[in-house]
This record gives structure tokens, C-alpha cells and sequence, in this order.
């Protein structure tokens, strides 16, 4: 059976001779090099990098949000070019506890590549675990893998729903940013403050334990149950990349079938007869 939310580091390390692909997204918003910085210092063997704002995002239009979805044909390209096929086993890493990882599942998800985990940890739970790292890249692949796109659209929602739906008791807004920029207090990369009216905050940080491991789905599907009906959750965030964590930890705990506003608060405000809010949920 493959993973298809998280997987432990023991498993990544013994996983043998079966077909995995490691992806290594560390990134920071602060400083878009970094990521490739810390995977030239050390990295998990066999680990190939993808680039946050390249690889994992498409262009920019200056109104379609800070990390817009790649076209999926060539994110596939990008996965067939580290030896992906429709049946191999992707591990996606970040530093643990974080959300970059967690865009990388959900892109496989929505081009219908569902054997796709999250290292749970991340590189620093294999550390943790005395696993080696190490600086060498990982050469190419031999041949390009056999991947397939099968699209799924009904796990993405555009701006105009969510304007159209406001309103609607029916549909759920869930901002996964930290309480004081959703409360527009502190906003510290976006260029207007606030959130999407009627939404609901919570931070994709707190679907984690101290030592960066997931917690338990029992705990997740407390946390999330006030939220209502699954499907009636969309997510969103800064940019649709911490949104994708939360519809993670929510896969996790058994609550299939919410979808994310890939645009997010970056794309929001880049159109000002939207309405705004401010302060808390």
C-alpha cells in the first residue's frame, strides 16, 4: 500500500529497492535561496531539490497570487524528469513542521498522483533519528519516468467562488496563517493586512507537536470537527502553500474532501473591490 499522507523517517530509510522518489523543498519566504543553500550542505541521500517558487509554482501575473499553481503539465514534466511513473512512491521533505512539503503533496494530489507523503519531521526527525546526510547531488535519472496527469479540478476553488459564497453557512473559509497576520496586526510579507470576511483561522503550525511530528489524527480530528462538513472546508492562506497543510492534517485525521483556494489572500487583495476584514476569527 503506498503512503499517501505521512511517512516516518525509519520507513523513508528502509524502504529498500522499491521505486522512491525523494523531494527535498526546504524554502524560506524571507530569502528564496535558501532552500538550495541548505540542500548543497546536506541533504538526505538519493534526495532530489525542487525550487518553491519555480519549480512548484507558476508564473506570476501580478494578480494571480504570491505562489501560483504550476500549469500541471509541466510540473509532471518536472516529476518525470526525477524518474517518476505512475507508480512510484514520492517523499516529500522540508525542515519539519512546516508547509512546504505539504505543497508538493498536494500538487501530486490534484494531477492525480496519489502515492505522495510527507516525511513526517522532516529532514530534522531523519537527523533526529541518526540517519545520515549528505552534500553530494543526487545525479539525474537514468530515463524520464512514465507519469501520467489526471487532473483533479474539484480540489481547487477560484476567487470567484469563494466572493460568490461569502456568505453561504454552507461553505467554510479556513485561513491556515498565524493568528496576528489573519487579525491583521502584523502582516509581514503581504502588502495589505486582514483576511477574507466571514473566514475562519487556523494556523497550520498548530497541527504539530513541539518536537516538529505531526499529531495524532484523533487530535487532528478534534481540532478540525468544529469546522463542519469536510467538504464544505476551503482552505487558504498568504499564498494557497500553508493552506495545502491544512487540507493535509485533515486527509490525515480521516476528513476527505476539502479543497483549496489556490490563489489565496495575495491573489484576494490584488483586486481592491474585494471586500477586506480585520481582527480576530
Amino acid at each position: 500500500m503506498p503512503f499517501t499522507t505521512f511517512v516516518a523517517a525509519r520507513s523513508l530509510h528502509e524502504h529498500g529497492d522499491m521505486p522512491w522518489v525523494t523531494i527535498d523543498c526546504r524554502h524560506a519566504l524571507a530569502d528564496f535561496s535558501l532552500g538550495r543553500q541548505l540542500y548543497d550542505a546536506a541533504h538526505i541521500p538519493g534526495a532530489y531539490f525542487a525550487d518553491v517558487e519555480n519549480d512548484l509554482s507558476g508564473a506570476k501575473t501580478g494578480k494571480n497570487g504570491r505562489h501560483p499553481l504550476p500549469d500541471p503539465d509541466r510540473f509532471a514534466a518536472f516529476l518525470r524528469s526525477l524518474g517518476v511513473n505512475d507508480d512510484t512512491q514520492i517523499v516529500a521533505y522540508d525542515a519539519g513542521g512546516d508547509m512546504f512539503a505539504a505543497r508538493v503533496w498536494f500538487l501530486c494530489q490534484w494531477i492525480g498522483h496519489e502515492a505522495v507523503a510527507v516525511l513526517d519531521g522532516g529532514i530534522a526527525a531523519w537527523i533526529a533519528a541518526g540517519y545520515e546526510t549528505t552534500a553530494e547531488r543526487t545525479p539525474p535519472a537514468l530515463f524520464p519516468g512514465k507519469l501520467h496527469v489526471h487532473l483533479r479540478d474539484e480540489l481547487v476553488v477560484e476567487a470567484d467562488f469563494v466572493e460568490s459564497h461569502l456568505h453561504d453557512p454552507e461553505v467554510r473559509i479556513l485561513d491556515a496563517r498565524a493568528a496576528d497576520r489573519f487579525a491583521g496586526e502584523n502582516e509581514t510579507v503581504d502588502p495589505v493586512a486582514g483576511h477574507i470576511p466571514g473566514a475562519h483561522n487556523r494556523w497550520f503550525k498548530d497541527n504539530y507537536r513541539e518536537n516538529l511530528l505531526v499529531r495524532s489524527p484523533d487530535e487532528l480530528r478534534v481540532a478540525f470537527a468544529g469546522y463542519g462538513d469536510p467538504a464544505s472546508i476551503v482552505h487558504q492562506c498568504g499564498s494557497g502553500v500553508s493552506a495545502a497543510a491544512n487540507m493535509l492534517a485533515m486527509e490525515y485525521a480521516g476528513l476527505s474532501g476539502s479543497r483549496v483556494y489556490a490563489g489565496s489572500w495575495s491573489e484576494w487583495i490584488a483586486d481592491p473591490s474585494r471586500p477586506l476584514a480585520t481582527g480576530p476569527a
